[in-house]
């Protein structure tokens, strides 16, 4: 490898089908598959369970509308970041790229691959979740369990196997990538149309769709903080939808293909969430999914339609969806340290570009590291939830870039801009906003800690500022 990036520089292999197949690739991973078991408990009706999903769909389409004339404004490696630093300043843009590094994307990888492991041991019932090497540490959001056990061991592999492909390549792992997302995309498809038709079970039709449907009560304003609460893991199994931009750099039109990859991916998924869901009320009375065994609501949902076959095949699905997940994640988080140290905001060696496969290779090497840590930690799951507001807060600013730059830029060559602007930006900062106020009033042992993990990124910020100040000189 080599520090001099001036004669080194990415290859634009990414199509707009790999493209699609990226944002496709990441948000599906294990959460549509499990988390509807416990926004069941929360809601306790159907229609708030399809209510749940709905809010979230058209909350992640507004924002992939309202980021596509950023996308296609900023075509260039670090996405996200980079709209915030140009949009807002600086300082934010690397607040996010400091959550990211920190929680949002190595969490959601370590998360990710515990629950490739987690599935694995449903055909390999020797990968267990039991510890044989740790100790347990007391949160306050619950005990954790730190140190080694199988399914972490096989966890930690599948983040070194996916680390290693795309440091080799972004054509393999693009290739990767796409191949893994229409088989994941037809295994939701083929969950859906099975509990739409072949399962459907009339008594849990009956149960979900008849008078039990609605809330007991009806919904009245009381259920808003319920629904706002229950959204996190809803969001959580829609997000990653703005990575594709993080790899603006690799596309091979990226003003073209940016905008149209994040709309028609997000529209894609959305529609595929809700008929899974659908198909989920179809075969279960909404008892049976709150009470799925380990939230496993997918495999559930199988099992009772074909019984042990039915659990194997879902579990094989879900074990491709996670895999492939998990390397649109790898593939385009490292994108944004690489961008980050380009500024002078992170470690030198993180911006350069491996000579032969043209990869920011010490960028994936340093992700996949402390993304083991966190798998032997335990902490990946309390994490995310520590950030989820602070996520939030990243994408509501974000949006409000967009009017600061269409204000301070308005003669700005833009390719693509929000359709309905202002109308369709300002519902989507209201939406974020008033989820994320839900969070800060009704789970502040989660969004308290998640503002303190930003607010830790200040003084590093100034820090590397100062540094790389000096080292210019």
């Amino acid at each position: 490898m080599t520090t001099d990036t001036g004669k080194t520089e990415f290859v634009q292999a990414i199509s707009r089908l790999d493209a699609t197949a990226l944002v496709v690739g990441s948000m599906i991973g294990s959460g549509i598959f499990i988390v509807s078991a416990d926004i069941a408990r929360q809601v306790g009706s159907p229609a708030g369970l399809l209510l749940v999903w709905l809010v979230a769909g058209v909350t992640t389409v507004i924002g992939a509308l309202t980021y596509s004339e950023l996308a296609a404004l900023f075509p260039r490696a670090g996405g996200q970041y980079v709209y915030l630093r140009e949009g807002i300043s600086p300082l934010f843009g690397y607040l996010f790229g400091w959550t990211l590094f920190t929680v949002i994307q190595t969490g959601t990888i370590a998360a990710v691959a515990v629950a490739f492991a987690r599935f694995l041991s449903v055909l390999i019932p020797g990968l267990t979740p039991d510890v044989f090497l740790g100790f347990t540490v007391h949160l306050p959001s619950g005990p954790i369990e730190m140190g080694l056990s199988p399914q972490r061991l096989v966890a930690i592999a599948c983040v070194i196997v996916l680390t290693w492909i795309n440091v080799h390549g972004v054509r393999m792992a693009a290739f990767i990538q796409t191949t893994f997302t229409v088989i994941k995309v037809l295994s939701l498809a083929g969950l859906a149309l099975v509990g739409l038709t072949l399962g459907r079970h009339a008594s849990a039709i009956a149960a979900n769709f008849g008078a039990g449907f609605w809330p007991q009560g009806g919904f009245t304003l009381a259920l808003l903080p319920v629904i706002g609460t229950a959204l996190v893991g809803a969001l959580f199994s829609m997000d990653a939808w703005n990575n594709v931009g993080f790899a603006s750099g690799e596309l091979k039109q990226p003003r073209r293909d940016l905008p149209f990859a994040m709309a028609a991916g997000v529209l894609t998924v959305t529609t595929l969430y809700l008929l899974a869901n659908l198909a989920y009320l179809s075969v279960l009375p909404l008892s049976a999914i709150a009470s799925a065994p380990q939230d496993r609501v997918a495999t559930a949902t199988l099992e009772a339609i074909w019984g042990q076959p039915g659990l194997s095949i879902m579990a094989i699905a879900i074990i491709i969806s996670t895999f492939g997940c998990n390397n649109g994640l790898i593939l385009s988080g490292a994108r944004v340290y690489y961008a980050m140290a380009r500024d002078g905001l992170f470690f030198r060696r993180i911006g350069t570009l491996h000579p032969k496969h043209h990869t920011p290779a010490f960028a994936l090497v340093m992700q996949a590291l402390w993304t083991c840590v966190l798998c032997v930690s335990g902490t990946y799951s309390q994490l995310l939830d520590y950030v989820i507001f602070a996520a939030l807060v990243f994408y509501l600013l974000t949006a409000v870039g967009l009017f600061a730059l269409r204000a301070r830029r308005p003669d700005a060559e833009r390719p693509v801009r929000v359709p309905g602007y202002p109308v369709l930006p300002a519902i989507y900062i209201l939406l974020t906003g008033a989820i994320g106020i839900d969070l800060l009033i009704h789970k502040p042992q989660y969004s308290w800690p998640g503002l303190i993990i930003v607010a830790v990124g200040i003084p590093v910020y100034w820090a590397w500022s100062s540094f790389g100040k000096r080292t210019a000189r």
